[in-house]
């Protein structure tokens, strides 16, 4: 769907996926992320070491619907994560609660970042919807969302960075069945 500047800039995430088609894709690249809704999830998995899998915490009641809704209507849903190992704390987590995702209908993979040297890679985690719209994530050094948490762009050139990037990362990534952290 063509979008002028306006939707681009004040649509919310969740109404463009609903606009997408074919494919959602998102890289992530960090090895920690220190976004609020996660924050007590995190703090009592590093206290106990177990995930929270009730979908009707946190974050996940509005996700999942989401994921289970562009699933549904065809929409190929992939997440690609490019970690440190060994791995942080928090990807651990990150890992634990993958099993959510899954469910939902996402299919996700892991690529140790000593894997990715050669990939050329944007400067920022990023969602590419229907292979033509990037929304890139920013984030402070802490993890947490930056004031400006989101820029979104059609620009065809950032579009087949972003296309290239993950495709490349899919391919070498380990399946989360098979990963282990």
């Amino acid at each position: 769907m063509q979008r002028n500047a306006q939707q681009l800039n004040t649509a919310t995430f969740a109404e463009l996926l609903a606009d997408t088609h074919r494919t959602a894709v998102h890289l992530e690249m960090r090895d920690l992320y220190a976004v609020g809704d996660e924050a007590d999830d995190f703090e009592s998995f590093q206290r106990t070491g177990l995930p929270n899998l009730d979908p009707g915490r946190s974050f996940w009641p509005q996700w999942i619907p989401l994921v289970q809704d562009a699933v549904a209507r065809g929409v190929v849903m992939r997440r690609a994560r490019i970690v440190s190992e060994p791995v942080t704390d928090y990807i651990r987590y990150e890992h634990a609660i993958t099993p959510l995702n899954l469910q939902a209908g996402e299919d996700v993979r892991w690529l140790p970042r000593r894997r990715a040297s050669d990939i050329a890679l944007p400067g920022n985690d990023f969602w590419l919807l229907d292979g033509t719209l990037v929304q890139f994530h920013h984030f402070t050094g802490t993890g947490d969302w930056a004031t400006d948490g989101k820029e979104r762009t059609d620009d065809p050139a950032a579009a087949a960075l972003c296309a290239t990037a993950f495709e490349a990362v899919w391919e070498r990534g380990i399946p989360h069945e098979k990963y282990t952290v």
